[in-house]
Order: C-alpha cells, then structure tokens, then sequence
C-alpha cells in the first residue's frame, strides 16, 4: 500500500521526511521531497502537453455552440440524415459565415465519433444516448455521404 501523496515518490523517503516533522519539527526533508515531486510533475506536464499539441482554436470558440447541437440531436434522438440537415441549417444560421462549413463538419465529426465512453460530455442521460443510438445505426437513417 502506498502512502506518499505524490506519484512516484518512494513511500521510505515520504514517511522519513514526514517523521522529520513530527518527531524533529524540521520541515527541510519534507520540503525537499514537495518541490522533486512538484518539479518531477511539472516535467511530465511539459511533456504530455507538447505531445498533444495546440488546441483546435475553432473548437475552443465554438464549445458551447459543439455542445448545444449535439446535444439537441441527440435528445431529439434524430437519425443521420435529419442531423446532418439539422446541423447544416444550425450552422448556417448561427455561425458566423465564415467558420459555418468548418463548424458544421467539426460537428458531423463529433456525432460520427460518439460512443457510449464519451456522450456524456453533452450532458445526456443513458437511455436518450442508447435511443439515439438505435435510431442513428439503423440502416433507413444512412443519409447519402455528407459534406466532409
């Protein structure tokens, strides 16, 4: 069992700086042990964040918006072909002209890529994802191949 609150500090050295302050009240070791883990940390963070790269600037201005449409599909457990019509016109008449035909496929993406691990970023209860679901795999909803 581990007792060290921070990942990847070995448990002898966290209970050893811990004691120094309990048994010494000398906060030195312990301190010393807080700013490895925090430098450690703040290394990895570099790392997992360059490998990810720069966030999408269009999906950024537009969550609210991403999130909004996808949700209305999927609580009006509309099929293919009425989403992607209803995202077009959303799009169209909503979204500043120049970013419309982007934000419409960014939002296509999305609906192409929902599973049952992420759909409830949009803040949808099981039973509407699962209806939705059923109504958006079957084969009288496939629309032609939309615009992407």
């Amino acid at each position: 069992m581990t007792i060290a609150p921070f990942i990847g500090v070995p448990e002898k050295i966290y209970v050893e700086a811990t004691l120094s302050v309990y048994e010494l009240n000398d906060t030195r070791l312990l301190k010393e042990v807080f700013i490895w883990a925090y430098e450690r940390s703040a290394e990895r963070y570099t790392a997992v964040r360059q490998s990810l790269g720069e966030p999408d600037p269009l999906r950024l201005r537009y969550r609210d918006s991403l999130k909004a449409v996808v949700s209305d599909v999927l609580n009006n457990t509309l099929s293919r072909a009425d989403a992607f019509a209803f995202v077009k016109e959303w799009s169209e008449s909503q979204i500043d002209p120049a970013d419309a035909a982007e934000f419409q496929e960014m939002v296509e993406e999305e609906l192409l890529s929902l599973h049952e691990g992420n759909f409830a970023r949009y803040a949808v209860r099981p039973s509407v994802f699962e209806a939705w679901f059923t109504n958006w795999s079957s084969i009288k909803s496939f629309p032609q191949k939309p615009n992407l």
